[in-house]
């Protein structure tokens, strides 16, 4: 009997949902049979990827919803405020769910996400994307096959990139808290569900600290213009956007990714052109933003094992870096390799769990990651079966919720213990 491929409509054809969907034609598992973009472009060159007939593209997830059920699952790949409403309306359909992170810019949204799930008996796969590699299973396994005894602290660092934040946190739309949410749950999310994921368990105290301390208009050297293209200092200044998006030009994976957040004229008039009149040419120290550029998470395990968490937008844009310290064994990862040190032997291993980034990737994806995501829900598609995702809805709510619960504390200034025995967790502050 011939397997039934199943149907894939995408909400929101921009970097993710374009990948995903690249992924998934390229795999050849399921088909792509529909997408909601509102920006006529984007729509257009969408559908002529996947050979979308017109009567298949909306302009928004609300008109492709008010048609009925437009397949069996669907991507939601829209800007951070229209996480939680497609979820619930496409759930209430019928449809699975790939849903970007976060899952909704309030603790209160997400639950409705979960509810919605649940009631509908459909799957939920929130992208936390890091969760599906090699690498992460190899490092678990590590860790739970006693390599290096029991773990007693982690550290992790998310180096961003300065480039990388001033494009996306600065400028770009996830600058502003208010708008999409704070940069531990827009940006950071991946990481605080990674370290419960590899520990095999959450924490039950948090406290943060970080601020916006660079990108301000008291920072903003004697003589800078509103935008690079009229500023004296440009050629000095770290984040020249003229420097950087022309830079891009040439190069297919960079004119994907940044480049095609600023414009789709990929000529150097073009970028200019974007450059003085959209978002993406304004100075760094006069912009709207008001997300941390820098911050700390510190956490302290039921096991009594402690972690901390540093997010940098003052770093090269490089993988992330993780120690892992336990009482007979250390090992250090780098997203790729793992090395791992035996305390009894004074030995070292190197481990390559495998695979390396597509060539020509963009910057833009965690492209292995991405990948293995969206294999492992077509692979649940075909299976009818959840298990196959490496965390269901009400251990991605909790994870978001240690996130929450960390930016609490660093607001408040606060210890913020997590109580354990709760479905789903609540925080309570204590001094």
């Amino acid at each position: 009997m011939q397997r039934t491929v199943p149907t894939i409509a995408v909400a929101g054809a921009g970097l993710r949902g374009r990948g995903y969907a690249a992924r998934i034609r390229e795999a050849g598992g399921a088909r792509i049979v529909a997408v909601a973009e509102p920006d006529p472009a984007r729509r257009a060159r969408f559908a002529a990827e996947h050979g979308l007939a017109p009567e298949r593209t909306f302009p928004g997830w609300r008109e492709m919803a008010a048609r009925g059920r437009p397949a069996d699952a669907v991507i939601i790949a829209t800007q951070d405020a229209e996480h939680a409403g497609p979820a619930v309306r496409f759930a209430g359909l019928g449809c699975h769910i790939l849903l970007e992170k976060p899952m909704a810019t309030s603790e209160a949204g997400a639950l409705r996400v979960v509810e919605a799930v649940e009631r509908a008996g459909v799957m939920l796969a929130v992208c936390h994307v890091m969760r599906y590699t090699e690498y992460t299973r190899a490092l678990r396994r590590l860790i739970e096959d006693g390599r290096i005894g029991a773990p007693v602290s982690v550290q992790h660092l998310e180096p961003v990139g300065w480039w990388h934040h001033a494009h996306s946190y600065v400028r770009g739309n996830w600058r502003r808290a208010d708008e999409s949410g704070p940069m531990l749950m827009t940006k950071s999310c991946h990481d605080v569900d990674w370290l419960i994921h590899v520990m095999g368990e959450a924490p039950a105290r948090v406290s943060s600290f970080g601020r916006l301390s660079h990108f301000r208009p008291e920072e903003r050297p004697p003589g800078a213009a509103g935008r690079c293209v009229d500023c004296a200092v440009e050629a000095r200044c770290p984040y020249s956007a003229t420097r950087l998006y022309l830079s891009c030009l040439g190069d297919p994976a960079r004119e994907t990714w940044p480049l095609g957040a600023v414009t789709d004229d990929r000529t150097e008039a073009g970028v200019l052109r974007a450059l003085r009149e959209g978002p993406y040419g304004r100075c760094v120290y006069a912009c709207d933003n008001d997300v941390v550029d820098h911050q700390v998470v510190n956490m302290e395990f039921p096991s009594g094992a402690t972690g901390v968490f540093t997010m940098t937008a003052f770093a090269a844009a490089a993988p992330r870096q993780t120690r892992v310290f336990g009482t007979s064994g250390c090992l250090e990862g780098d997203g790729l390799r793992i090395t791992v040190r035996d305390f009894v032997t004074g030995g070292t291993e190197i481990v390559e769990p495998g695979g390396v980034p597509r060539e020509g990737a963009s910057d833009g994806r965690h492209d292995l990651d991405d990948d293995a995501l969206a294999d492992a829900f077509v692979a649940a598609l075909v299976a009818g079966d959840p298990a196959l995702l490496s965390s269901g809805p009400r251990e991605s709510l909790a994870s978001h919720r240690v996130v929450w619960a960390a930016e609490r504390a660093r607001l408040n200034r606060a210890v913020i213990e997590l109580d354990p025995r709760s479905s789903p967790a609540k925080g309570t502050v204590s001094t």
